[in-house]
């Protein structure tokens, strides 16, 4: 099990064997919440593991070793992309005779809206697929469709929340967070979790989208961009030598170690340490490693680089498959927010609005694929491609769709899962997932999975709590099996 404990045994020892007990109490007191971090009482447990991103083995024998997150804020629209309704069409314009979950302004009607839009059956797998995703579709045998996904709310901040970390609440740890903690790097001049954003702004939920939640900083995705200076505060704003640069970091290294010897329980203070050394390695190398001029012309047509329509997410694309390639366990990378943060919510106007960002996606979400696989890279990697949540199968405001949680699409590519498979079915509408449903923490799980990791034994005591990804106290996530390749537990 990876457990991880803030405190040594002997000083712990001694309060608990002292006073009845009380001296314990007193010493949680003193040494304040710095030192509630982490820390696991248990005797079969007492050993402290360092605050660091270095390689750590997984549990046991997984064919992933890295995730590249693509999400997509806002919602996108289950039945218009990737869960054609032939029932929905039919009855476009009707009123619906049951009233859905909640309805926003714009739905009062409960009238059906038919998809505007064709869909298509490809690759050995006969994968359905709108016709607003050709690129995506012609990889077809290689994602892996969740047909049958489902959050537990509406609402665009919690659902993104539970899609991240495993409930809607804030300040919890994100799945990259975990990811960092439980795997560290590969590369010890990276970090662990990386984000990708849009260099024009954020999308919507923000920094909370690679938060590290109670988890130390340390392993926080760190935001590098696609355009500019990739990782901001890196450099000396003022340009020294590099003699005084090594005279400056040897200097900064005495007092480090002079304030580790002072406070050896402060695991804020190791966190801000590891990271400024962190940076320090990366000013040799990182900036090398995105610098994508060494990509050839040829890769960079593959993904679109040379359109202006995609050029930007094509860009990001590129830096993930370069930044796993080189070690790191975690990237993120969110849309295009050109017209909007959350590109994906279309409570008007939805055929205009789909066309838009799938002009924008389709192209270098299809390349990173084909790219990953002949570099020979996919089988270790997990793409997964999703939203929040789903829309509703009525109309609101006459041609958009309003939330759904109750269904909606994700798609994985690589990392063992089955390629070719469509898992789980909605109702007739699309409406609500009825046949292999998977939640949020589900899902979640089920990576953990596939990258050696159980999530029920990965932990971190936080306030007194052994906290996991998946809460079993709170909701019983399980391990979606048939998503899966075959992994075997080590003895």
């Amino acid at each position: 099990m990876l457990r991880m404990n803030s405190m040594a045994g002997t000083r712990r020892q001694f309060f608990q064997q002292s006073s009845l007990g009380l001296g314990s109490m007193v010493l949680t007191h003193l040494m304040g919440q710095d030192t509630l971090e982490g820390t696991v009482t248990q005797t079969s447990r007492n050993q402290k593991r360092k605050l660091d991103l270095k390689f750590q083995s997984s549990q046991f024998q997984s064919p992933a070793r890295a995730v590249i997150q693509l999400f997509q804020t806002g919602g996108p629209s289950q039945m218009d992309l990737f869960d054609p309704k032939a029932e929905l069409n039919k009855r476009d314009g009707k009123k619906y005779d049951t009233v859905f979950e909640s309805f926003q302004p714009g739905s009062e009607s409960n009238q059906f809206l038919a998809s505007p839009f064709r869909f298509h059956r490809h690759g050995e797998s006969q994968m359905e697929f709108s016709e607003l995703l050709p690129n995506m579709a012609s990889v077809a045998d290689h994602w892996c469709m969740v047909r049958s996904m489902y959050s537990d709310n509406n609402n665009h901040p919690q659902a993104t929340r539970c899609m991240n970390t495993g409930k809607i609440f804030p300040g919890r740890p994100t799945l990259g967070a975990w990811v960092g903690y439980a795997l560290g790097t590969e590369n010890q001049n990276l970090p662990a979790f990386v984000a990708l954003r849009d260099p024009d702004g954020y999308a919507n939920g923000g920094t909370t989208l690679w938060d590290n939640g109670w988890l130390p900083a340390l392993y926080r995705g760190t935001e590098i961009q696609t355009r500019g200076t990739p990782v901001l505060n890196l450099n000396p704003a003022v340009k020294t030598s590099s003699v005084t640069q090594q005279r400056n970091l040897g200097l900064l290294e005495k007092l480090n170690q002079e304030r580790r010897r002072q406070y050896p329980w402060n695991d804020a203070l190791e966190t801000r340490i590891r990271n400024y050394e962190l940076a320090a390695r990366m000013q040799m190398s990182a900036e090398g490693l995105l610098d994508l001029s060494s990509e050839t012309h040829q890769t960079q047509v593959l993904y679109g680089m040379d359109n202006p329509r995609t050029a930007d997410y094509a860009t990001r694309c590129v830096m993930a498959r370069r930044l796993v390639e080189s070690g790191v366990r975690f990237v993120q990378v969110t849309p295009p927010i050109k017209d909007s943060t959350m590109p994906w919510d279309q409570h008007r106007n939805l055929k205009s609005g789909l066309q838009n960002i799938t002009s924008r996606i389709d192209q270098p979400v299809a390349a990173l694929i084909r790219d990953l696989h002949q570099r020979g890279l996919l089988e270790s990697t997990i793409v997964l491609w999703c939203g929040e949540f789903g829309r509703l199968p009525i109309s609101q405001y006459a041609n958009g769709r309003d939330h759904n949680r109750n269904a909606f699409t994700v798609l994985i590519a690589g990392g063992g899962f089955k390629g070719g498979l469509v898992y789980g079915a909605t109702d007739v509408f699309g409406y609500k997932g009825v046949q292999d449903r998977v939640s949020c923490p589900d899902l979640l799980a089920t990576l953990f999975y596939q990258l050696g990791l159980n999530h029920q034994e990965v932990s971190y005591v936080h306030n007194g709590r052994e906290e996991t990804l998946t809460d079993p106290s709170v909701t019983q996530a399980h391990v979606v099996h048939p998503l899966c390749g075959r992994t075997t537990r080590q003895a």
